[in-house]
């Protein structure tokens, strides 16, 4: 990849993750990119890195702009290591340069990582570093993901450089929105605030507000394209993703030995359809937790079925609610359901996993023993599409 001037002095110096396919236990299945940005002026300024693994690309993409050497400031808005893990790298040649990071968080987190040894600069809120014809704002967005987290503003070039909001796991040969398949990059983007930024919404929401105060004319993440032509398109999409409120959609999720709880779970799924529900149908066997979180993001019902294996419920079910309370979905409604031989206890503690997450129960665990009549699936269904 080239270096790609932003503006007059601006550069994007980051790179391209073609063949990532897991990011947190996530899957990248478009890779990804890890974007670093490059100012030159009376003073140069580095935004951010790269993955360690990546640090070279990174130095001799600078190095065909200016002499790493040079560099006065490194901005690290965000200390997780697919940021911040070329920071030995890049301060290995710009050994006098400073490193701009929040405060406190940031500051102690670049020390528990890489040490002492280092010229911080900590920032706060409202605090303005002049580069000569340009300056740069900080505003911190703690949470969003890491307590350390910030977005850096160039209000010259009205710029904002977004660290991992607005982000998408995303690689291309393209830099900006408007060169890529729209609909490819907002499905990454969901994916993406699912899986990571979910916890956060409440947030998200106090963020959005302070980013729609700022003249934006490009936002710069630190994963995916950049956005450009559909700035309000993103920012409104968040705050979608953001609001409590869910659509009228349901989830249903499930494993199965025997066919059994999968013969359930379609009569689940009918249930839905009978009441004029939008549903999607996920197979713990061949579909990735990240993907079905997209989908219970905004979903309004999330039901999840196991047949009982050992006295438990199957592992890939009990990852999958494991996996769902951390990113602590809202206002969902749900029920469990489940097949067994003799113990049965499997829909129960689906039952349970799924109070776990805070979920409003709206019907007690189904449970059939070795294999459903058809009766009983039409009931089931009969008494899905009479839910609230």
């Amino acid at each position: 990849m080239n270096t790609t001037e932003l503006r007059p002095g601006i550069y994007a110096v980051g790179v391209v993750d073609w063949n990532v396919r897991s990011f947190h236990g996530y899957t990248t299945d478009r890779g990804a990119t890890y974007n670093a940005y490059l100012i030159i002026d009376e003073k140069i300024a580095l935004i951010d890195t790269v993955k360690e693994p990546f640090a070279q690309e990174l130095l001799e993409r600078i190095r065909e702009i200016v002499d790493p050497e040079k560099i006065d400031y490194l901005i690290s808005n965000h200390v997780e290591m697919d940021h911040s893990g070329a920071i030995p790298a890049v301060m290995a040649k710009a050994t006098h340069a400073v490193i701009v990071t929040s405060a406190p968080s940031g500051y102690n987190g670049l020390k528990l990582h890489y040490g002492d040894s280092y010229e911080y600069m900590p920032v706060k809120a409202g605090d303005i570093l002049s580069l000569g014809r340009h300056t740069l704002q900080f505003v911190p967005t703690p949470m969003l993901h890491w307590p350390d987290n910030m977005v850096t503003y160039c209000p010259e070039e009205k710029i904002l450089f977004s660290n991992d909001a607005f982000g998408q796991h995303y690689s291309s040969s393209r830099r900006y929105d408007d060169e890529v398949d729209m609909a490819e990059v907002m499905a990454e983007a969901e994916k993406y605030y699912a899986n990571i930024l979910m916890p956060y919404g409440m947030q998200m929401k106090k963020t959005i507000p302070v980013i729609e105060g700022l003249d934006i004319s490009l936002i710069a993440p630190s994963h995916g394209v950049m956005w450009r032509s559909h700035i309000g398109d993103i920012v409104n999409a968040y705050k979608h993703f953001s609001d409590d409120t869910p659509d009228h959609k349901a989830v249903v999720v499930f494993d199965s030995m025997w066919h059994s709880t999968e013969k359930m779970a379609r009569a689940v799924l009918e249930g839905f359809a009978m009441k004029g529900v939008p549903v999607k149908l996920y197979d713990l066997k061949v579909d990735h937790i990240s993907d079905i979180m997209t989908d219970v993001l905004k979903a309004e019902y999330v039901v999840v079925g196991s047949p009982t294996i050992n006295n438990q419920m199957l592992p890939t079910v009990a990852s999958f609610l494991c996996y769902m309370k951390g990113l602590a979905p809202k206002n969902k409604k749900a029920f469990a359901f489940g097949s067994y031989g003799w113990g049965g206890q499997s829909a129960g503690l689906v039952n349970d996993g799924l109070e776990a997450c805070k979920f409003q129960i709206v019907m007690e665990p189904v449970k059939v023993q070795y294999i459903p009549s058809e009766a009983f699936l039409k009931e089931l269904s009969e008494k899905v599409a009479a839910l609230d």
